[in-house]
């Protein structure tokens, strides 16, 4: 008991309390923010002669309705590593009672990483949950990411959307298989991107998930 409370010293943890039984940690109390929390359990289970951690640890923080929580999220996560290739990261957010979901695509394990981050620094966020699947390394989808990349962007009726870089149009590829997401202004952009997509060599199937700004009921094409 004593090895853990000395691990949780600093403010973050003033109120969590502990009671280690038999080998088990018992964490209780609360912390403002999930990201502490997971520190807490973190830090308990590196201690020495611990077997096993039982959390009971509350996240307080203020009470952030959960459309607002997943706006706000989705924002920070867009434009997060913006330089890094975010136009081929694919995540997405959902929320229910302050525990955040995150799905969807990262081109690599550090993007997937920042996302989950960002969600547990948030005041508001009661849990995070990681469903983010990291794209394999593989030089046959990176030749495809890039050759999508150029016939989409290469096009000047779409380069536009280019110019802000955290609401680009994105491209998911696995296994030779691309994804397009983002929202767009009207029906012609949807087409001529996915056509675009089509039109590039060794890609299997391109699906438009692209949200065309004053519809969202706009259902996927398939190649």
């Amino acid at each position: 008991t004593s090895a853990v409370k000395e691990r949780l010293k600093g403010k973050y943890f003033k109120d969590v309390s502990v009671m280690v039984q038999d080998g088990t940690a018992t964490l209780s109390g609360q912390v403002n923010l999930f990201a502490y929390k997971a520190q807490a359990i973190k830090k308990a289970r590196k201690t020495k002669g611990v077997k096993a951690v039982r959390d009971n640890i509350a996240v307080g923080g203020p009470t952030v309705p959960d459309n607002e929580l997943q706006k706000n999220l989705l924002r920070r996560i867009e434009m997060d590593r913006v330089g890094y290739g975010e136009v081929f990261d694919a995540i997405s957010v959902s929320v229910q009672n302050g525990v955040v979901l995150l799905g969807g695509h990262a081109i690599g394990p550090v993007t997937q990483q920042s996302a989950v981050a960002l969600a547990a620094y948030t005041p508001g966020v009661k849990e995070v949950i990681n469903k983010i699947s990291v794209d394999p390394v593989s030089q046959f989808d990176d030749g495809i990411r890039v050759a999508t990349y150029r016939a989409i962007y290469g096009y000047p009726p779409l380069q536009r959307y280019a110019i802000v870089p955290w609401k680009p149009i994105r491209i998911s590829v696995q296994n030779g298989r691309v994804t397009l997401y983002g929202v767009v202004d009207n029906d012609m952009d949807k087409q001529l991107a996915y056509m675009r997509a089509m039109q590039v060599p060794n890609v299997f199937q391109v699906t438009n998930d692209l949200i065309v700004s004053n519809d969202k009921t706009e259902k996927s094409n398939k190649k």
